[in-house]
């Protein structure tokens, strides 16, 4: 009977009472605190996990230091910190309104937040099935849009994921093979861009000229002003990029010849676009001979390959073939690439009287604005009627 006494006074603690039991065994005083009871927990449940309210700050204060505060604020609260993960995964969300979302720093700062040592697997059971799930994933979370924004980590966030996971944590070994792709895949482009991208419509168009022009080592860049003509309509600027092999096959077209002006067509450089411009002309049809020999000519074929050493090399003139320039293609030959500042009509117009100064063969010639262009599809040249200020070139002027 005592017994079923003692468990039926426990069934009527637990209804009427906290959570708060006491035993006696054999002399032996027990008391056992459950916190998880409503009694004790706390009537405003958001002062334990900071909410998304931390960012929810005017779009004109968005920006680096609004976000590092706010970190900041979290961090240097007093009270236990809680809500780590929470915090962390908005904090990921908002990163691209503040403009943090490629700044190593902020990603360092949120690394920073968890403790250090308590998420250290101790044993190969804990290493293996994912010790603290909940944080490895949100750390995973964190460096994944790190490499989706190619940031680099850097020593100091390897210090940091170590100190926080140890040696066989996965995101440990996550970090590892971004350290070891990133860098590789960052340096792959024979193209080089500065780190941060200018946001100067001029800057972008040297680089987008440059890179254009990198096909052909002698490729020379020129910026005009359209004010130095005496009718110019367009008050802008003008970059281009011609090279000497490009000028002597300007010469060599017969007079009175189409050329065509084409564009505008769209180069990105990283995440960054601008429109650019070419002068095309259609490509000089060959002889039937010139079209037998080059269809029997293979430029990759090193099979056959004689030596004049050994003696071996017999070559007549139909055996030698021209092998053709980078700017003569199947499709036309590309004469001169420009960029303006309007891309008007107008400004085109002024980059071709430009151009007839290095090139007087160019006056003989029939110039023709094409809007469709057998290249590619293409966006129609906007006429100068319309205000330059409701031109938007650049689609995208954000830094990586």
């Amino acid at each position: 009977m005592a017994v079923n006494f003692g468990l039926s006074m426990k069934r009527i603690w637990q209804k009427s009472l906290p959570q708060i039991f006491i035993y006696k065994y054999s002399g032996l005083h027990v008391r056992n605190i459950h916190k998880s009871c409503s009694y004790f927990r706390s009537k405003e449940p958001n002062q334990l996990v900071v909410t998304s309210s931390m960012f929810n700050v005017p779009e004109e204060e968005r920006n680096k230091d609004t976000f590092l505060e706010a970190v900041k604020i979290y961090t240097t609260r007093p009270g236990p910190r809680r809500g780590h993960v929470e915090f962390i995964l908005s904090a990921l969300k908002y990163m691209e309104e503040f403009g943090v979302h490629r700044d190593l720093q902020a990603y360092k700062d949120l690394l920073d937040i968890l403790p250090k040592g308590i998420y250290i697997p101790t044993n190969m059971f804990q290493a293996e099935f994912f010790h603290y799930p909940k944080q490895q994933q949100c750390i995973i979370d964190v460096l994944e849009q790190m490499e989706d924004n190619g940031v680099c980590p850097d020593a100091e966030t390897d210090a940091m994921v170590l100190n926080i996971f140890g040696r066989h944590g996965f995101p440990t070994k996550k970090l590892m093979r971004m350290n070891y792709w990133m860098p590789k895949f960052k340096n792959l482009s024979p193209w080089a861009l500065p780190d941060k991208i200018p946001t100067s419509n001029l800057e972008i168009a040297k680089l987008a000229v440059q890179r254009m022009g990198s096909v052909d080592p002698a490729t020379e860049m020129e910026i005009f002003q359209t004010n130095k003509l005496k009718d110019a309509i367009d008050d802008t600027w003008i970059v281009s990029g011609q090279s000497a092999t490009q000028r002597e096959l300007l010469a060599k077209l017969q007079e009175k010849k189409t050329v065509f002006v084409e564009g505008a067509f769209t180069i990105w450089l990283r995440r960054t676009s601008i429109n650019y411009f070419i002068l095309r002309s259609d490509p000089d049809p060959l002889s039937e001979e010139d079209q037998k020999q080059r269809a029997q000519f293979d430029y990759d074929d090193v099979s056959q390959l004689r030596s004049w050493i050994l003696g071996q090399e017999n070559l007549t003139r139909k055996d030698i073939v021209i092998e053709p320039s980078v700017h003569e293609q199947e499709d036309g030959t590309i004469l001169a690439v420009a960029v303006t500042g309007t891309c008007s009509k107008d400004s085109l117009l002024s980059w071709i009287r430009f151009l007839e100064k290095k090139n007087p063969n160019l006056a003989n010639l029939s110039v023709l604005f094409a809007t469709n262009s057998p290249l590619g599809e293409i966006v129609p040249a906007i006429e100068s009627s319309v205000p330059v200020n409701a031109v938007k070139k650049i689609t995208d002027t954000s830094d990586l």
